[in-house]
């Protein structure tokens, strides 16, 4: 348990006390029958890393937003490795409302592991990530749906008016947004943006690793999935600190190589090593030939100039680099066939086999 400024351990415990007794209040003042004949409309995930200072707001004002929708619901939180009181909050919230569940992490793994978690233990037709920093307005989500319930399979918020420090966060995110946009083909302003909503369908195969929870709007899109836009509201942090900072630009660009690399040439890797070989060897012979021109027609010998090592060591680059996607086929071609994956996507079939 942290040692808080003046009150000591013994504070910090009757605060997290004095939370847990709230929530009990709160959760059987506002329990609701969840448990009609259908199943799960609307799952709100969210993940928690060290938001205990936010988690009480955070809970009633998501309740009292769903409660509005007329539709059933359920939230799971993430632990993502707390080491402040949200545990022992998040395990109260969870024994005191039955549509709320709480999966605890061993230690922290990051946003995109605890979205992962999130989508895996949903069990709503739509799934909804939001933040828990109390940054996400918990009223944006009815009208998430409502923009869904127009024909999109996603709806992407927007952070019109970010409630962020303007150069540390807000300018490396906008030049983040128009890479991202630039290289998928996906043109959303604030994919950052964790407010999302989200068919269930669309997210079956999904598996997120490193910074990808950004991009799966794109994902999504590739797959045939209609993608919308609005924006949401973003209010300022009020407790704790942000958990971000500006290392996590490049860690996005890198990730977005990977995205593309998979979508474009996973199911056909030796068109990247094959194509970068062929180059090579090209450029190989050129400096060759270049070479050989400077002997022929200026008299400098061949040791006088590194043009010849640089011509083996091109041609060695591409031989390697086919060889590697040689490979790759190879690899590729097993993981497809011994888990019977198939290299295609069918959207729906119509019409019956006859007997």
């Amino acid at each position: 348990m942290s040692i808080t400024p003046g009150g000591g351990v013994e504070t910090q415990r009757r605060t997290t006390r004095g939370q847990s007794q709230r929530f009990q209040v709160a959760a059987m003042d506002n329990q609701t029958d969840n448990s009609s004949g259908c199943g799960v409309q609307v799952t709100v995930t969210v993940p928690i890393f060290n938001e205990e200072g936010n988690i009480l707001d955070l809970y009633m004002r998501t309740r009292n937003a769903l409660d509005a929708l007329g539709r059933t619901w359920e939230i799971v939180f993430v632990n993502d490795g707390s080491s402040d009181g949200s545990a022992q909050l998040l395990d109260t919230l969870a024994a005191s409302d039955d549509q709320v569940r709480v999966l605890h992490f061993s230690r922290n793994f990051g946003q995109t592991a605890a979205l992962m978690a999130g989508l895996d233990h949903s069990r709503g037709d739509i799934v909804v990530p939001m933040d828990g920093d109390m940054q996400n307005d918990p009223e944006d989500i009815g009208r998430l749906l409502e923009k869904l319930d127009e024909g999109f399979d996603v709806v992407s918020g927007w952070r019109k008016e970010r409630q962020d420090h303007p150069l540390r966060r807000n300018m490396p995110s906008r030049v983040a947004n128009w890479i991202i946009s630039r290289v998928s083909g996906v043109h959303l302003h604030d994919y950052g943006c964790s407010l999302k909503a989200y068919r269930k369908e669309v997210l079956d195969g999904v598996k997120l690793y490193g910074e990808m929870h950004r991009f799966v709007p794109i994902y999504a899109a590739w797959n045939g999935a209609r993608v919308g836009e609005m924006a949401v509201t973003h209010h300022p942090r009020i407790h704790g600190v942000s958990k971000y900072g500006l290392e996590r630009v490049i860690k996005v660009v890198l990730d977005l190589l990977v995205v593309k690399f998979l979508f474009k040439y996973s199911s056909k890797p030796i068109y990247v090593f094959g194509g970068f070989g062929l180059l090579s060897i090209l450029l190989s012979f050129g400096l060759g030939s270049w070479a050989l021109g400077l002997k022929v027609f200026a008299g400098t010998s061949l040791i006088q100039t590194p043009l010849p090592l640089l011509a083996v060591f091109a041609f060695m680059i591409g031989v390697v680099s086919i060889l590697m996607g040689l490979l790759a086929e190879m690899i590729n071609r097993t993981y497809h066939e011994s888990q019977s994956k198939p290299v295609y996507r069918i959207a729906r079939i119509v019409g019956t086999q006859g007997a």
